[in-house]
């Protein structure tokens, strides 16, 4: 087999056999392939796509290039949920101890963040102590135990993907959607999860700005996952303006414990108990979306699911205590208001650029190696639809350098526009897949 006449075949249209995409994806792994001649392939993709069956085995290969999590020690089904990113997006932390509580193991692998985009670690290491740095061993232990743990990709998942998404990365062959559903589904099938639900964010802070992709994209997900024998439910959500109120690393921990307590933003709120109510039906403990928003609405009512968060954060080194009184979290030493120039109505909220005023004042990352502040952010007061006297506060802003503040001041005042007219608010969840 020869990678020459593979990238040929796909040139003229032609389908590759799941034996030469795993040909492929191993040789590329060890570097018998050179990045010319996979880049080459990957702009024949591009252009010419790929089938279904093309794309899942595109997915196995890259899931098997690496470390596959075996689960097997971990008793009941095992359900995981990935978000493809947004801003003030800290369901996980939420979500995660509700679906718990509710007697499902959740054996989750996150990452950092990078750009406008929070990573959930970031925000858990917001509690003192916390680490996900934990062995396999002590992570299997830990989801027996109380059912739900979160750890860094220590593990060598996916490594294929890896290499291939750097490479796309500077090729200009990212916007794909079979690359992109296999790039996630590969780390998700490799991760060891026996049911997977999806949060595929669509607007102006997404990936996916058009809702037609998100759902294109979603399907195809769904698609691969159910191939591979793991059931996948998606979910295709709103990202047109940030999720709740809060942006920013311990800010949004603060408004993730709110929702647990029952005080959190209605629009956060209706998602959590969305992708908790699948991931209910999912892990087999509910027959339908209302016996499962029942039982989550009964751990948020006796504080278990509270608890569970604590029990989690103890767990892995951090201080429970924050998690009933978070007033213990990172605190910036500067707040200030930002007050509305006009009176009228928010007719949007450019979404991407709220993340980047988070980034601005410290709470992301530049580079991998950037350092965050945690204690930094915004507190949104008002979002689309809503009205606005002028000088009413638009936001609270967190900061600790005066400078970044008025830099992300300035930035945060160009992605609000308040008109006359009063804008039509979009319904949170779009769809799911399948339907």
């Amino acid at each position: 087999m020869r990678m020459y006449d593979l990238i040929m075949k796909k040139r003229n249209g032609g389908t590759l056999t799941k034996e030469e995409i795993n040909y492929m994806v191993s040789e590329y792994t060890a570097d018998k392939i050179p990045d010319y001649q996979m880049s080459a392939m990957m702009m024949a993709i591009y252009f010419r796509g790929m089938t279904k069956e093309e794309t899942v085995a595109l997915t196995m290969a890259m899931a098997h290039s690496g470390d596959m999590m075996d689960l097997g020690a971990i008793q009941g089904v095992k359900v995981d949920k990935h978000s493809t990113g947004g801003v003030g997006d800290k369901t996980s932390i939420a979500l995660t101890p509700m679906v718990a509580a509710c007697g499902v193991k959740i054996a989750k692998m996150s990452g950092r963040g990078l750009g406008h985009t929070g990573g959930t670690i970031d925000k858990l290491e917001s509690f003192a102590g916390f680490s996900t740095g934990i062995t396999a061993d002590h992570f299997l232990r830990q989801v027996n135990e109380i059912g739900i743990s979160i750890m860094g990709q220590t593990l060598d998942i996916a490594p294929a993907d890896k290499k291939l998404y750097a490479l796309r990365d500077v090729t200009a062959t990212v916007d794909n959607m079979s690359l992109i559903a296999s790039s996630i589904m590969s780390k998700k099938l490799a991760s060891g999860a026996d049911a997977i639900v999806l949060d595929v964010k669509t607007g102006s802070g997404a990936f996916m700005k058009e809702e037609k992709n998100a759902f294109a994209l979603a399907r195809e997900m769904a698609a691969i996952g159910n191939s591979a024998g793991r059931k996948t439910i998606a979910v295709v959500s709103d990202m047109d303006q940030p999720l709740g109120r809060a942006v920013g690393n311990a800010l949004e921990v603060q408004e993730a414990i709110a929702t647990l307590k029952g005080e959190g933003p209605a629009d956060f709120t209706e998602l959590c108990m969305t992708l908790g109510s699948y991931m209910l039906i999912a892990g087999g403990r509910a027959k339908d979306k209302k016996e499962a928003e029942e039982m989550l609405t009964a751990v948020i009512a006796d504080g278990s699911a509270l608890d569970k968060l604590a029990a989690f954060v103890r767990a892995q080194g951090g201080d429970p205590a924050a998690v009933y009184d978070p007033a213990l979290l990172p605190k910036a030493s500067i707040v200030e208001e930002i007050p509305a120039p006009q009176a009228g109505f928010v007719q949007k909220i450019d979404c991407e650029e709220i993340g980047i005023c988070s980034l601005i004042l410290g709470g992301g990352r530049e580079t991998k190696d950037s350092e965050i502040d945690l204690s930094v952010g915004l507190i949104l007061h008002k979002k689309t639809g809503d009205a606005v006297a002028q000088g009413e506060s638009l936001a609270s802003i967190y900061a600790n350098d005066q400078e970044k503040l008025d830099m992300a001041k300035e930035r945060f005042l160009k992605a609000y526009h308040i008109t006359k007219e009063n804008a039509k608010r979009q319904p949170l969840i779009r769809g799911t897949v399948p339907e």
